[in-house]
This record gives C-alpha cells, structure tokens and sequence, in this order.
C-alpha cells in the first residue's frame, strides 16, 4: 500500500489521480488552498472514507508545503509517492496585457511551489530512505509556443528543466523524479479563465476542432497515469498520454470520433 500527496487535488486531473490511487489501494493526502474539501469534492470520495485526508496547502509558501508533508507524515507514517500538480493559469491575452499580480502569481505557483514541493519532498524522502517526485507537464513543456498562454508556457517549460535536474541530482540516492505528461484536457483551464468566467478559448472554432480531436477528460489520464506510477521504478522517466503516435492516430482519425468534449457556440 502506497501513501500519495498530491497538490491541487480537489478538482480537474488532481481530483482524478487522488481517486485512482484509492481505487488502487493507497492512502491520500488531498490538497488545495480552501480550508476544506466542498460538499462535491467530499461526495467524490465518499466510498473511501478514513483513506484519505485533506491538509490545506498554499505551495507558494514554502511552509505550507512543509506542513503538508508533516501532517501525512504524521498520518501515514511516511510518503512514497509526491505529486506537483497545483497550477495557475493567466488571462488569455497577451504578455504586456498581463498585470503584476497575475504574473506573479502563475511563476509562484507552477514553478517556485513545484521547486518548494520538490525541495522539500526530495530531502525528507532521502532521509527516510525511499520515494518518488513526479510534477505535472503542460504546454510549453514541449517547447510548443501558444500566443497568449506563454506565462504558463514559459512555467512548464522551466518545470520540465528543472525535474530533468532533480533527477540527474538524485541519482546514487533512493530517490527518483520524473514528469507527468497528460496531454490536452477537459479542465477548467480550457473552459474558464483565472477569474472563473468562461474561457475566450471555448470561442474560437479552429482551437475547438483541435481541441476535440486530442483532448480527453481527466478520468481517463488518471487510468492510464496511476498504474504506470505505482509500478515505474526508474529515475528521470516521462509517462506520457498523448505520444505524437497518438496524436498522428488522431488526426487520421478524426472524421469518425464521435465525443465531442467542446460545442461551438
């Protein structure tokens, strides 16, 4: 039985893998910054009660981020598994569009608090003597450039960087790091914007035929992800859902799918 923490994990593909990782068998520590888990969230993990445990967490503070460890610490006994997936996105415009506090604000989140996380999971899991640190890729990891989304962009390209480093860092200890690949999915990222309004995106018909082709729902990225986790053992691996094998499969494809995750407005 493994013991997992996962960051940002009371929606989208957080929420998914924390769920998987129940069925499987593993104790869970949720996490977010709300002071608790709302009334959807905890009706999503109902059928695991007692294996799972939420400890809000700020990642932009390297305190909170001890916390959370401390608290499954003190819970489970001790942590295998550590997940960097909180994330932040910007408003959809351009980069001089973007005030300060935005700006900030994505950097904080998705880099320096996947540094913090990670700094802090690799030290506390060198000394107990086992574990694993996996952050969550997105776009820009792939040196992809997507006019108006390169704040985040430029976040998960440096993620990508940074855990290749970590890992080559680690190696000679108990310890391995690796990244999390998930491809396009049907989160609030795509559909609304850091304010929680609909998404400028969900508007524009050719990222809709795009979108629909590659993309899937967290669900069925957490089926394919959690498995490969529980089971990898080997530093500075990529599991990755959609390969460009996949992603030429798809387009070839694509007249005959029939799910349609986006409706053109």
């Amino acid at each position: 039985m493994k013991n997992v923490v996962i960051t940002g994990s009371t929606r989208g593909i957080g929420l998914a893998m924390a769920i998987e990782f129940l069925k499987a068998g593993c104790h869970v520590t949720l996490s977010s910054r709300g002071d608790q888990l709302n009334d959807r969230t905890i009706k999503d993990l109902i059928l695991f009660k007692d294996k799972y445990i939420y400890i809000p967490c700020n990642v932009q503070s390297k305190e909170s981020i001890q916390r959370l460890w401390n608290e499954s610490v003190k819970q489970w006994g001790y942590v295998d598994i550590w997940i960097n997936n909180a994330g932040q996105n910007t408003p959809h415009v351009r980069t001089w569009e973007t005030d300060e506090t935005e700006t900030t604000t994505v950097i904080q989140t998705n880099l320096i608090g996947m540094i913090f996380g990670s700094q802090i999971a690799a030290k506390e899991m060198i000394k107990q003597g086992f574990g694993a640190i996996y952050s969550m890729e997105g776009l820009g990891s792939n040196n992809m450039i997507q006019t108006k989304t390169i704040h985040y962009g430029t976040t998960k390209h440096a993620l990508t960087y940074y855990m290749k480093g970590l890992a080559k860092e680690l190696e000679g200890t108990a310890v391995i790091a690796g990244r999390l690949s998930p491809g396009m999915m049907l989160t609030d990222f795509i559909t609304k914007d850091s304010d929680g309004n609909p998404s400028e995106v969900i508007l524009d018909k050719s990222f809709i035929r795009i979108f629909n082709i590659l993309a899937d729902t967290p669900e069925t990225v957490a089926k394919f992800f959690i498995p490969r986790i529980l089971s990898n053992k080997k530093n500075n691996v990529q599991i990755a859902w959609l390969t460009n094998v996949k992603v030429a499969w798809r387009f070839m494809t694509a007249s005959s799918r029939k799910n349609r995750l986006l409706k053109s407005a």
